[in-house]
């Protein structure tokens, strides 16, 4: 897979440069910047190099959502462009005048369908904007979109600067110092099963929290209430009693009158649910954090968009805190460690949630494949 810093001569090439821009608006305002921080340098490079860069994305699932809060931020530090339609001839226009070093966001891909059906004739149009092409959306390239794996047939193919550091440190986790302490969270069990079940075989041991935690409890015949849990059976027998798996010794539950407590996962009754880990749960997690030389974590423990979220930052506090090199990513992890400020003290924050599962669990990503 090549990289976009082996090409020679960049000066006057306009480069489609596909980034990850799917990032939290709030009051048509940008809520969170981490992922745009971190693709400056790809932008800054190809500006320094005199290329043309033509910026696509997406943001949202509807196809009435807009770029145009991301396209506000940029404008406070950059002068950049806009196209309103991919598929226009103002589009054409617009690239044609463009001058070295120039910049313009076209706006959300997935105002066409055709985005997400991996449309040829569509990946062909975008195509025609460009000399080459740069994939610089990791947190996207678990997707076979147009933009992610039909351009790349088109043009010349490269990966940014980012997406290269992304493989090679989330890579680190298959061959990894010991003790290796695996920290998983989040929901949506089916998805992220194969990924333990890999893990187990590789690290020391795995700590499952957040709603994955509940199916395991449930195999353990207790009690999880209202609390979620996975629409389909998984059986998990082979697993629940494995030793390297590490569960919650004590969560914080709501009941139906609003009420919430902290109790141990045996005592949770039927009108109440399971929102995230306890007091205990999180000092206990933090001793093998403080003996382990490798730390991955991807989500969180609790249900972080509806306010249950210290438990989450108490632990990566103390990760970032110890001797132990560190890989974190997930959106709503990512989210705490912007709000605390510290994404720094950790070993690499990767900007991918599925996308990071899934090399994980794959070692490669269609968008890698389309590079290739």
């Amino acid at each position: 897979m090549k990289n976009i810093r082996e090409v020679k001569d960049l000066r006057g090439k306009r480069v489609l440069l596909r980034l990850d821009l799917n990032i939290p608006i709030k009051g048509g305002v940008v809520f969170n910047d981490f992922r745009i921080k971190k693709i400056l340098p790809t932008i800054n490079f190809l500006k320094e190099e005199g290329a043309k860069i033509i910026i696509i994305s997406h943001i949202g699932r509807e196809t009435t959502e807009t770029l145009l809060p991301v396209l506000n931020y940029f404008q406070k530090t950059m002068e950049i462009g806009f196209i309103k339609d991919v598929l226009s001839n103002d589009a054409d226009s617009f690239v044609n005048n463009m001058k070295e070093g120039d910049v313009v966001l076209v706006e959300n891909l997935r105002q066409h369908p055709q985005e997400k059906n991996n449309d040829e004739s569509f990946s062909k149009q975008i195509a025609r904007l460009g000399d080459i092409y740069v994939n610089e959306a990791f947190a996207n390239s678990h997707r076979e979109h147009a933009s992610i794996v039909g351009v790349p047939k088109f043009l010349p193919s490269y990966s940014g600067i980012l997406f290269q550091e992304e493989i090679k440190m989330l890579s680190e986790s298959f061959q990894p110092e010991n003790p290796f302490l695996f920290i998983i969270g989040g929901n949506k069990l089916k998805t992220k099963l194969s990924l333990i079940e890999k893990m187990l075989k590789i690290a020391d041991n795995v700590f499952v929290g957040g709603a994955l935690a509940n199916d395991f409890f449930k195999e353990k015949g207790m009690n999880v209430g209202k609390s979620f849990i996975s629409e389909e059976k998984i059986n998990l027998s082979s697993l629940v009693n494995n030793k390297k798996i590490i569960l919650p010794t004590d969560v914080v539950v709501r009941n139906d009158g609003g009420c919430i407590k902290m109790k141990k996962p045996n005592e949770v009754l039927n009108d109440e649910k399971i929102l995230d880990a306890g007091d205990e749960t999180v000092s206990h997690l933090i001793k093998y954090v403080n003996d382990a030389k490798f730390v991955l974590l991807n989500g969180p423990l609790g249900d972080y968009e509806k306010g249950f979220g210290k438990p989450t930052a108490d632990l990566i506090r103390a990760i970032a805190n110890s001797d132990a090199k560190s890989i974190v990513g997930g959106g709503d992890t990512t989210a705490v460690i912007s709000e605390l400020g510290i994404e720094n003290k950790f070993t690499f924050v990767s900007t991918g949630g599925g996308a990071m599962l899934a090399f994980l669990l794959n070692e490669t990503l269609p968008g890698i494949e389309a590079l290739k």
